[in-house]
């Protein structure tokens, strides 16, 4: 009798940890931590007033669906969007914010749909010198230039093809340049380059072109060595990022934080250290 009584207790716990509040809550992490590329405007950067943590429209995301989940996450600072990668694949860092999708990383990641924010790469002009745009074949016969070639597949092969584009120098100079008349355009991402454009005062003088070059997915992922990771963490982020896509807080949060690296940008030296 007692065996049976014993039994039918240890079957009604089960029944009741599988109910989906219970079983998952009661053994989720109450504090996670993230990680994200320190230099990346208005995605991503150090904070001035607490070096050691990251500020943007990842990290004010990441507040929220903290606070919607119940669970406190953190975005701290990494030297190098590497070292970023790194901490988060050995599980050190639960979290990595901004995450292209790779082969790679999918081995030691779970990436969480959709994608947190796109990274759109786009056409770059001087406001007073624009040109009709509207597919790649419009880029030939003009002087281009590209920071870097981390560009589709498709249009690498095209611009090989078919276009001249100089490389080699940075953004900054690349802007100058554009600003000079010596170039007609840059290649470049849209928000870090407004980003750069407002650092440079530059954010009347230039133009960034529609549609874009390319676009990709920018995903927040878990680490599979995180202590944090399991069904129900992945369910319930997935299932609040559905809901902050469709309710348009991720594209707010980028105009929000592109107005906070200005106003950053413009605040004197002394106030960014009180």
């Amino acid at each position: 009798m007692l065996d049976r009584v014993f039994l039918k207790s240890c079957l009604l716990l089960i029944a009741l940890l599988s109910l989906p509040g219970l079983a998952m809550a009661a053994g989720k992490c109450e504090r996670l931590v993230a990680t994200g590329h320190p230099d990346y405007p208005p995605f991503s950067w150090r904070d001035p007033q607490n070096p050691q943590r990251l500020i943007g429209a990842q990290a004010d995301l990441l507040e929220h669906l903290g606070k919607e989940l119940g669970v406190r996450i953190e975005m701290l600072y990494n030297r190098s969007w590497d070292k970023a990668q790194e901490e988060v694949r050995s599980g050190r860092i639960d979290l990595l914010a901004g995450a292209a999708l790779t082969l790679v990383d999918l081995e030691a990641m779970d990436y969480v749909y959709p994608p947190i924010f796109s990274r759109a790469k786009v056409v770059w002009v001087r406001r007073l010198a624009s040109f009709p745009y509207i597919e790649w074949a419009d880029l030939r016969e003009r002087r281009g230039a590209m920071a870097s070639s981390d560009f589709a597949p498709a249009f690498d092969e095209f611009a090989k093809a078919n276009l001249s584009l100089e490389q080699g120098a940075s953004l900054t100079q690349l802007f100058q340049k554009l600003m000079l008349g010596e170039v007609d355009y840059v290649l470049h991402e849209r928000e870090p380059g407004q980003a750069l454009a407002y650092t440079l005062g530059l954010q009347d003088d230039l133009l960034a072109l529609s549609p874009p070059i390319s676009s990709e997915g920018l995903y927040l992922s878990l680490s599979h060595n995180s202590a944090c990771n399991d069904p129900w963490l992945r369910g319930q982020l997935a299932k609040k990022m559905t809901e902050l896509a469709a309710a348009g807080l991720p594209e707010d949060l980028l105009q929000r934080n592109l107005l906070r690296w200005k106003e950053q940008r413009l605040r004197p030296a002394s106030a960014s250290n009180q």
